[in-house]
């Protein structure tokens, strides 16, 4: 699950919806004047738009006009549009979509959204994107552990409605705001149970796409927080390897590097748009 310590909004954020050919997203955006290229973040499984609020002023300080989207079923985008799938492949046209809006893209997927993205970049021309980078996420399907915290919440999605799991998936931590708490409460039960469940069986049994993304024409890179328990490092480390991709690993950033550690994200990323 990602993780959020606050959903305080810039005031250089601004809320907006995008419409494409398949549909209408919510999303974020910040921007300075004449930007130097544009950034399209991808949240993972049950995130939003806000996990990438720690991150918008500081790329559009840096130069570069950002949007930060929900996702098909998630938070406030919904359906999208009207007979929605929800498989892997349609989020991805939906990513592909989106790029065709905003112009080519920097590509960021976090988590899940790396997944979708890694599909999005695979299906499409290369000249849609101008560059790929795959924050917290790894080679193939999640590790052990993941999996099992996976195929329980699969069970109860086949019994349970969404919203009534909530209390078995609150944060724990005390340090977190009654705020952000209700806020997680109400975007854990926005989501798409469809969403959710072929989310979990993705990433369950995902393959290994590294050979063919090492030849999909475009740079790439890695950006990895440490401790991490969905992927384990060393695969990130050598699926960066295995691409010829640029790693960046770091340390403290956790699962959600983007809120824990966001000024070393922003570098990253900046470092690597501009290179």
């Amino acid at each position: 699950m990602s993780q959020i310590l606050s959903i305080a909004r810039p005031d250089s954020v601004r809320s907006v919806r995008l419409d494409t050919d398949r549909g209408t997203f919510a999303a974020f955006t910040a921007a300075p004047p004449g930007p130097r290229g544009t950034a399209l973040l991808v949240p993972g499984f049950n995130g939003s738009k806000e996990d990438f609020l720690p991150l918008l002023p500081g790329l559009a300080e840096a130069g570069y006009r950002v949007v930060a989207i929900d996702q098909r079923g998630q938070y406030e985008t919904g359906p999208a549009s009207k007979a929605p799938s929800y498989a892997p492949e349609d989020l991805a046209s939906d990513v592909t979509a989106l790029a065709g809006v905003l112009g080519p893209v920097h590509l960021v997927g976090h988590s899940y959204g790396g997944l979708v993205s890694r599909l999005a970049v695979l299906d499409s021309a290369a000249d849609t994107w101008a560059s790929l980078t795959l924050l917290n996420f790894g080679p193939a399907a999640v590790s052990a552990s993941t999996r099992e915290r996976l195929r329980l919440l699969l069970d109860a999605l086949r019994t349970t409605p969404v919203p009534d799991l909530w209390p078995f998936l609150r944060p724990e931590d005390g340090g977190i705001s009654e705020e952000v708490l209700s806020f997680l409460s109400d975007r854990w039960a926005r989501n798409a149970p469809e969403a959710l469940r072929l989310a979990a069986e993705q990433m369950i049994t995902e393959p290994d796409r590294t050979e063919a993304l090492r030849g999909c024409g475009i740079p790439l890179s890695v950006v990895f927080g440490t401790p991490e328990e969905t992927w384990p490092e060393r695969e990130a480390a050598a699926m960066a390897r295995r691409l010829g991709a640029r790693y960046t690993e770091i340390m403290g950033g956790g699962h959600s590097p983007n809120v824990y550690e966001p000024e070393a994200v922003i570098e990253a990323l900046t470092s690597f748009w501009n290179a």
